[in-house]
């Protein structure tokens, strides 16, 4: 295995000039910390705090450079990115990939701009994307919520499966009344008596193997079966 000499780690870390006039702007209205870590840059870690329309998040972002190799003995190339790349990056490849996000007009609350903004400035130039990032935001949310709810209805409520982004998405919409959001510590998941399978005991019918689990709760539920 090769080892990493103190030559070799030296060279990585020769950069040329930065050019201080190159920023950007990421943007984002997210109530939720984004943590971007690109390895093969540097700089090559983002962090966004939580934000919100009324108090947008925002990081401002120069070039990173990535390195490649060259003759030994020779310091490796330098290959360097603009702030305009870097925002972009930041952007797409968090949102690419998120579920129910079609990278158009249903995704989460993240742009970028040109330049060095803080939130009154950005407010006072950007509204339009602001308000535009708001609308996909909400679209997005209620993509969530919906697969929030067949997934609900599909296991037979079992809360595995609602994501912590589904939870989020109903809360911001003020759509409390999901019977889904409630603790998941406070639905314990038994097992199925037939097959062993875990299922929520609110409900009398095992999803996986379709036995009747709880006779009894089925009973008490008005639950009639064909025999």
């Amino acid at each position: 295995m090769a080892v990493m000499t103190l030559g070799d780690m030296n060279r990585r870390l020769i950069r040329a000039p930065i050019n201080p006039l190159d920023k950007s702007t990421v943007v984002s209205i997210l109530p939720k910390q984004i943590d971007e870590v690109k390895h093969t840059i540097q700089p090559g870690r983002f962090i966004i705090p939580p934000g919100s329309y009324d108090k947008p998040a925002l990081l401002v972002v120069g070039s990173s450079s990535w390195w490649k190799e060259t003759d030994e003995g020779q310091p490796m190339l330098e290959i360097p990115h603009s702030s305009i790349q870097i925002a972009d990056s930041i952007v797409k490849d968090y949102c690419n990939g998120i579920l129910a996000c079609n990278m158009g007009d249903i995704m989460p609350g993240l742009f970028y701009v040109p330049g060095s903004y803080d939130v009154e400035k950005l407010k006072k130039e950007y509204k339009k994307e602001l308000d535009e990032a708001l609308v996909r935001q909400r679209n997005w949310f209620s993509e969530l919520v919906k697969l929030g709810d067949i997934l609900w209805a599909r296991s037979n409520g079992n809360p595995l499966t609602i994501s912590e982004d589904m939870r989020l998405a109903a809360n911001e919409l003020n759509l409390t009344n999901k019977e889904w959001l409630r603790d998941v510590q406070v639905m314990e998941l038994v097992r199925c008596k037939a097959c062993g399978s875990l299922k929520n005991p609110a409900y009398p019918i095992c999803p996986t193997c379709k036995a009747i689990d709880n006779p009894e709760l089925a009973k008490k539920l008005g639950l009639v079966f064909a025999s």
